[in-house]
C-alpha cells in the first residue's frame, strides 16, 4: 500500500468528483483525510494499488503531487500514551512525522521524511522492543 498525496481545488463537490471517479474504476480508498488550508485543498489517502490509482485521477484531472511509502503500526488502543510514545520515539531516531491518519483497519498510517530510519522504530515497536 501507498499514501497518495492529492491536490484538490477548494470548492463544494470536488472530493466528490476524485471518489466518483475512483469508484468507476473500481479502486478503493483504504484510509486517509483531506482538508483546505488556504485557497486550496490536500489530501492524503491510502490505495492498495498506488500506481492504478494515480493513473486514474491524473487523467480526470485530478492533480497528484506525491506518491508515498508509509508505515503501518497498530497501537493498544487500551493504553493511554501509545500516540505520544511512537511519535517520541520517532524523534528521537531523527524522524519527521509528515502525514499521520488511521485506516479502516484502526492502524497507525505514518508518511516520514526518512523512511528507512522510521522503518527501524515500526519494526522494533512491532517486536515489542519499547515496551
Amino acid at each position: 500500500m501507498k499514501d497518495l498525496e492529492i491536490q484538490l481545488e477548494n470548492h463544494p463537490g470536488a472530493l466528490a468528483k476524485m471518489g466518483e471517479v475512483l469508484a468507476s474504476a473500481k479502486v478503493s480508498v483504504e484510509g486517509g483525510g483531506a482538508w483546505i488550508a488556504g485557497n486550496s485543498g490536500t489530501a492524503h489517502f491510502l490505495f492498495e494499488d498506488a500506481t492504478k490509482a494515480r493513473k486514474v485521477l491524473e487523467n480526470n484531472n485530478i492533480k497528484v503531487i506525491k506518491e508515498n511509502k508509509i508505515l503501518i503500526q497498530r497501537l493498544q488502543q487500551d493504553q493511554p500514551g501509545q500516540l505520544g510514545k511512537i511519535t517520541r520515539i520517532m524523534q528521537q531516531a531523527g524522524v519527521n512525522i509528515q502525514v499521520l491518519y488511521s485506516d479502516h483497519d484502526n492502524q497507525l498510517i505514518l508518511v516520514v521524511d526518512d523512511y528507512e530510519k522510521g522503518k527501524v522504530v515500526s519494526d522494533n515497536w512491532s517486536k515489542g522492543v519499547y515496551n
